[in-house]
């Protein structure tokens, strides 16, 4: 893989990330949260595709399954955008389920081709996992950042709606310490690996990336989402949000390092 695809790879993970996490949050956020979060995630999949790689292209095996499902998630989503508060309301959660599941079917699609060189069902297994977990990362980072900011158009919003939405970015980053954490451990014990030697790659000069990726990507978030929740906790709403600001920073820093680093070493991390 060439170094497009990391752009390409992050604005994808987030814009579906963004979809799926839509589904978690109750209707009373309001039409206008709805809507800006879908316009958002439709404009990352949009310049997604408008900047994708030579190699995604549609006929061209696994990534052209994986940009046929990502065109459908995104004229989905579109429709959806389109749609509510407006007409059809019963078909708008229809349209939304089928823009996440085509994106997730897209996200796959995009982890298989990128552990097609290797030839091996863990590395296989282990790039899905972290594409995954990177996706719910992004999205549950993203969507709890905005919700938090929504309660200043509806100030009469229950917390338990941050709250949850806050429960399910910590269990994102605790799966994805998870996955990251058994992949380098994977990696680092593993022969027969594409590229360099991992063990050898980490303790480089060029290792910086990867404890940069640790420190702001996995560190970070698991901090900043604990603060948030004992801030949304005691009801200060206001706060949350500044602490998601700067944990949605930390979590795009780090996942734009993972990208990086799964392009120059193949390994998943």
């Amino acid at each position: 893989m060439t170094l497009s695809f990391v752009p390409f790879l992050f604005l994808v993970h987030l814009g579906v990330g963004i979809v799926l996490t839509l589904l978690l949050v109750e209707k009373v956020a309001g039409v206008k949260f709805f809507r800006f979060n879908a316009g958002f995630a439709a404009t990352l999949l949009f310049i997604a595709l408008a900047m994708r790689p030579d190699e995604v292209a549609l006929g061209s095996g696994v990534h052209g399954i994986g940009l046929a499902a990502l065109i459908c998630s995104t004229g989905s989503l579109l429709v959806y955008w389109a749609t509510i508060g407006r007409v059809l309301a019963w078909l708008r959660p229809v349209w939304l389920w089928l823009a996440g599941l085509s994106g997730v079917a897209a996200v796959v699609a995009q982890a298989i081709a990128a552990a097609s060189d290797a030839g091996s069902l863990v590395v296989t297994g282990a790039t899905v996992a972290s594409f995954l977990t990177s996706m719910a990362l992004l999205g549950g980072t993203s969507t709890a950042m905005i919700l938090g900011h929504w309660y200043l158009v509806l100030p009469s919003m229950e917390v338990s709606l941050l709250q949850s939405i806050v429960k399910f970015h910590i269990g994102a980053t605790a799966l994805r310490i998870l996955v990251v954490a058994s992949v380098v451990w994977w990696a680092t014990t593993a022969a027969d690996l594409p590229g360099p030697e991992f063990a050898r790659y980490i303790l480089s000069l060029d290792g910086v990336f990867f404890w940069q990726r640790i420190l702001f990507g996995l560190l970070g978030p698991v901090v900043l989402a604990y603060m948030t929740w004992e801030t949304a906790k005691i009801r200060s709403t206001q706060s949350a949000t500044g602490i998601l600001y700067v944990d949605f920073f930390t979590v795009i820093v780090g996942e734009v390092l993972a990208k990086y680093i799964l392009v120059t070493t193949s390994i998943p991390v």
